[in-house]
C-alpha cells in the first residue's frame, strides 16, 4: 500500500471527529406520547420499546413519556406523537397502529437531528435511519467525484467539505467512510472511536485500492457511459457496500461475505449511475440557471 495514501488518509482523518458523534447520540432523548386510554398506550409503548429487555427498558426509562393528551410546554419534548383517536393539533405527527412505520418515517423526516439518538434508543428507528445514513454518505462520496473534477460547480452545491483541503480522492472517499463507521455505530448502540472502531476503520483503508480493482473489473461489463458518471457510481457503489456489511456487522455479529459483496457491488453500481445521473443533471441545470442573464426590472 503505498506510503503517500497512507500519508493522505491520516491528514484526512484530522476533519473527522468520533467524540462529537458520541456526544451527540449521549445526549437525554424525551418523546411525549399522546394516547386516549391506557391501550392506545400500551399499542404506542409496545411498537416502540416491545423488543427490547427489561434491562434495556430500564435504561431508556424516562425517553417514552406519557405526555397526558395536551401538547407539552416548549421545550418539554423533543418529540410529540399522538394515537389516531386524539384530536391532535394541527401538523401533529399521528401514531396509526395499523401502519406504524408511517410515524417512524415522519419522525425522521422532521427530527432529523435526533435520528442517531432515535435509532440507539428504539429499535423501530434503527432500519430506516442505518439506511439514510448509508444512503446520505455514498451521495455525498459520489458528489464529491464530481467536484472535485469540476470545481466550479462548487458554489453551485451545498457541501458541508472543503474540497480543496484533501490531497486525493480516494484520501477523502476513506475518511468519509470511517465517518460511516462512526455514524452505523452510534446508530447502533456500538462503541464509537478510533480505538473501539480500530478493525472496521484497517479493513477500509486496507480495502480501497481492492474496491478500485474491482470497480475497473465492473465498470468494464456494465456500461455507464463516459466522463464523470463512471467515477461517481463506483464512488456512491463502493460506499454503500461498506456501508451494507458494516450495517450486518453492527447487528448480527459479521459481515458481507466475498461474494455478498461483489453481488452487492454489482447492483449498487447500477444504483450508483442513476444518481450519478442525477447529479450531472443537476450539474447542469444549476450552470444553466447561473448563466441566464437577470431579468430586467
Amino acid at each position: 500500500m503505498p506510503t503517500r495514501y497512507i500519508r493522505h488518509v491520516r491528514d484526512a482523518l484530522a476533519w473527522l471527529k468520533p467524540h462529537e458523534v458520541r456526544q451527540q447520540v449521549e445526549q437525554p432523548l424525551r418523546i411525549g406520547l399522546h394516547g386516549a386510554s391506557d391501550l392506545s398506550y400500551f399499542h404506542m409503548e409496545s411498537f416502540f420499546a416491545g423488543q427490547l429487555s427489561e434491562a434495556r427498558r430500564a435504561e431508556i426509562a424516562g425517553t417514552l413519556v406519557r405526555a397526558g393528551g395536551q401538547p407539552g410546554a416548549a421545550g418539554a419534548y423533543d418529540v410529540e406523537i399522538w394515537s389516531e383517536e386524539l384530536n391532535p393539533p394541527p401538523g401533529a405527527i399521528r401514531f396509526s397502529w395499523n401502519a406504524p412505520e408511517r410515524t417512524v418515517a415522519e419522525v425522521l423526516d422532521r427530527h432529523e437531528d435526533l435520528e442517531l439518538r432515535l435509532a440507539r434508543l428504539l429499535c423501530p428507528f434503527r432500519q430506516p435511519v442505518t439506511e439514510r445514513i448509508i444512503k446520505r454518505i455514498s451521495r455525498e462520496n459520489a458528489m464529491f467525484s464530481v467536484a472535485t473534477a469540476l470545481p466550479d460547480i462548487i458554489p453551485l452545491f451545498s457541501i458541508p467539505w472543503a474540497v480543496g483541503e484533501f490531497a486525493s480522492d480516494t484520501a477523502f472517499l476513506t475518511a468519509n467512510q470511517i465517518r460511516l463507521a462512526f455514524l452505523l455505530a452510534a446508530a447502533s448502540n456500538r462503541p464509537v472511536g478510533y480505538r473501539e472502531q480500530r478493525n472496521e476503520i484497517g479493513s477500509i483503508i486496507a480495502g480501497a485500492f481492492g474496491w478500485r480493482a474491482m470497480a475497473r473489473e465492473l465498470a468494464g461489463h456494465i456500461p455507464l457511459g463516459g466522463g464523470l458518471i463512471p467515477k461517481a457510481a463506483i464512488a456512491y457503489a463502493g460506499t454503500r457496500v461498506v456501508g451494507l456489511s458494516l450495517e450486518r456487522l453492527y447487528r448480527i455479529g459479521y459481515g458481507l461475505t466475498t461474494a455478498e459483496r461483489k453481488a452487492a457491488y454489482a447492483q449498487a453500481l447500477e444504483r450508483g449511475k442513476k444518481v450519478a445521473g442525477s447529479i450531472m443533471e443537476a450539474v447542469k441545470n444549476r450552470r444553466l440557471a447561473a448563466a441566464a442573464p437577470e431579468p430586467h426590472r
